[in-house]
């Protein structure tokens, strides 16, 4: 009865903690595009298409996530004795679970860049140029 709870606790307080990752890459994302507002006027302005546009951001998310993805698998490495322990039926360095939370925070990555590319692709070069 306590493992199910710990259990069912651990799988909830996982989800949130996903949950204000997105909610957290989407606020960087979008602060991102707002500030480079004039810049993707520019390109949109000199023939930049919408699909281009969408990558630049996407590749900026990229990176963040790369970044992100290398780091978390060199700690994954340093803090396995510590871990061990807490682990029940499954290792530290289990490979499935790692590809599977690299795919997961992958894709929740591109879900929250998805609104600020989209918007960034729709801008208005009048619009953005007029504001500075």
């Amino acid at each position: 009865m306590l493992m199910r709870l710990v259990a069912t606790l651990s799988g909830f307080f996982g989800a949130l903690a996903v949950l204000l990752a997105t909610i957290g890459l989407y606020g960087i994302m979008a602060y991102n595009v707002a500030r480079r507002r004039n810049e993707i006027g520019v390109r949109i302005a000199l023939g930049a298409e919408q699909s281009r546009v969408v990558r630049m951001v996407l590749a900026e998310v990229s990176r963040m996530v790369l970044a992100g993805t290398l780091l978390g698998i060199l700690l994954t490495f340093a803090v396995t004795r510590l871990v061990t322990s807490f682990l029940y039926g499954v290792a530290p360095t289990d490979v499935a679970t790692l590809l599977g939370s690299m795919a997961l925070l992958a894709a929740v990555a591109v879900a929250a860049a998805a609104v600020p590319a989209w918007r960034a692709a729709r801008l208005d070069p009048v619009e953005a140029l007029r504001e500075e």
